[in-house]
């Protein structure tokens, strides 16, 4: 196969209000559209949702909000155009053609010699699915099943008829909306810590911010029951995005979650320290998920060995083609993987849920889950919902709390493979 042509564009999508986490705020998600033709006449097209702060937050707080995603933007398209002309037998060939050279130009780009890998890979999310959707139409397949490469089926071999929908606190979201999402039927709640309250870099200062939070939200929902988890109650996926510098700061706050009686309601903890922060961790008594700190497979492999006892797989932000090599590297240590957001576009959501609809459940939890925001964060979310290309389909919105998926979600593949409705 070869690619002849491309394009790309981009819209810019609103919140409805400040997105917190990483101890920043962001306002809008730039959206990026990519569109290549291959030499059979055949086009594939890739959307992805970028996320600036949460691939390279040194890149964010360097910038203004509009340049970060200015110069992501300005990587898929020099990634697009190094396409073209480019022989390539399926999209993780294409992936490991683009990646070094991308990852050198992002670092030109962005004049920041230590770029985390993170960032040209969410660059690449629109390239590869667009190289997804083209592969399955050179080769004739019409299911994600038949597009997956042999080699990856075996960690992708389960096949769920119930995915609970994670929303997420992030630090702005009341405790009125938190019980509101609890009594919606979620079950399980990814709670943003690591804030920085007084905007100062105060380290202790963020420990008692998040001790508080934490409190608030067991207080609220201690008492309610599910049939969806082993313990019966809701369960708390903590996410600090690499805002711990210490495992005893951590361990502090491990204390103060056992002290209240929330820590077996802890079924994760993303990320708590730097990436650079390699101390074994297998000490700590959380499951703890390696999320931007595996980048690529060899990272997760690192990780694992570090202690980490879950991955987060982002089809969405790190590419599906990257996401595949970290599925299987995860199966083949026997450690569960799982699908978080990047508070993506309803039609991202279903290039998420393919993968999640296939991943064994998560320790503790009886069904598969699937982290889904953005109908909390969007402006346009109904709108959005209106362009995917099975608008309508019963599978697309949970319904308390669930998505359920029904025959015809795996038998159109959610509607990958097919054209999204133009954006605005």
């Amino acid at each position: 196969m070869k690619i002849v042509d491309t394009s790309t564009e981009f819209v810019r999508e609103p919140f409805l209000a400040p997105f917190g986490f990483k101890g920043g705020y962001v306002n809008v998600a730039w959206q990026a559209e990519a569109s290549m033709i291959g030499s059979a006449g055949h086009r594939g097209a890739g959307l992805a949702t970028q996320g600036v702060l949460w691939s390279d937050a040194s890149v964010f707080s360097a910038n203004s909000e509009s340049a970060g995603n200015s110069m992501m933007f300005l990587v898929t398209s020099y990634a697009l155009k190094l396409a073209e002309g480019k022989e390539w037998k399926d999209p993780l060939d294409l992936l490991d053609q683009l990646l070094p050279e991308v990852y050198e130009y992002a670092k030109s780009v962005t004049c920041n010699p230590d770029l985390r890998l993170t960032f040209a890979l969410n660059a690449l999310v629109a390239v590869d699915n667009a190289a997804w959707q083209l592969f399955a139409r050179e080769k004739g397949f019409s299911t994600f099943d038949e597009a997956i490469p042999a080699e990856f089926r075996p960690a992708l071999s389960v096949r769920h008829d119930k995915l609970a929908c994670i929303p997420l606190m992030s630090y702005g979201v009341s405790e009125k909306e938190i019980k509101a999402e609890a009594d919606a039927g979620h079950f399980i709640l990814k709670i943003k810590v690591g804030s920085d309250p007084d905007k100062d870099g105060d380290p202790d200062k963020m420990l008692e911010w998040d001790k508080q939070r934490l409190s608030e939200i067991h207080d609220l929902l201690k008492d309610i029951e599910t049939p969806y988890t082993d313990s019966g109650h809701c369960a708390y996926y903590l996410d600090a995005n690499g805002r711990y510098d210490s495992k005893d700061r951590l361990m502090r706050l491990v204390d103060h979650a056992d002290q209240i009686g929330a820590l077996d309601r802890i079924a994760l903890f993303e990320e708590p320290f730097p990436e650079e922060y390699k101390e074994d961790v297998s000490d700590i008594p959380l499951r703890l998920a390696a999320d931007e700190s595996a980048h690529s497979d060899k990272d997760a492999l690192e990780r694992i060995e570090l202690g980490y006892t879950a991955i987060a797989l982002k089809p969405i932000a790190k590419t599906m083609s990257m996401s595949l090599r970290i599925a299987k590297i995860a199966h083949e240590k026997q450690i569960p993987c799982f699908c978080a957001d990047l508070t993506v576009t309803p039609v991202l959501v279903d290039w998420n849920k393919n993968v999640a609809a296939r991943l064994a459940p998560l320790p503790g939890i009886k069904i598969g889950v699937l982290e889904s925001n953005g109908h909390q964060n969007y402006t346009n979310w109904r709108q959005m919902l209106s362009q995917h290309p099975c608008a309508g389909a019963s599978w697309i919105e949970p319904v308390k709390g669930i998505f359920n998926l029904e025959d015809d979600f795996y038998a159109c593949s959610g509607g990958i493979f097919q054209d999204t409705q133009k954006s605005r």
